[in-house]
């Protein structure tokens, strides 16, 4: 059973459909293909939170949707949780 769902290939981050535990091993769904992916969660993720698909290099562009969403200042492990501690907005 799948606990987050990515909604495009290419997408950096995916959301929890459920609660998700550290150190877990979870499946998620890309939504264009019905595709699926393994993480170990690298900490705790809430419902509704992301989780990261893939690294990201210091200050890359956080792709969700196909598009830029933010910024990681400080970039990211696959498995990591993602959430205003380590991503920034575009906007400003």
């Amino acid at each position: 059973m799948h606990k987050f769902l990515i909604h495009k290939q290419g997408d950096h981050v995916g959301v929890a459909t459920s609660d998700i535990e550290a150190g877990e091993k979870v499946i998620g769904v890309y939504m264009d293909d019905d595709s699926t992916i393994e993480a170990v969660a690298a900490g705790a993720i809430p419902l509704g939170h992301k989780i990261a698909v893939a690294d990201l290099a210091k200050d890359g562009h956080v792709i969700e949707y196909g598009l830029p969403i933010g910024y990681a200042p400080e970039g990211f492990k696959f498995g990591d949780y993602v959430h205003t501690h380590n991503i920034k907005t575009l906007r400003w």
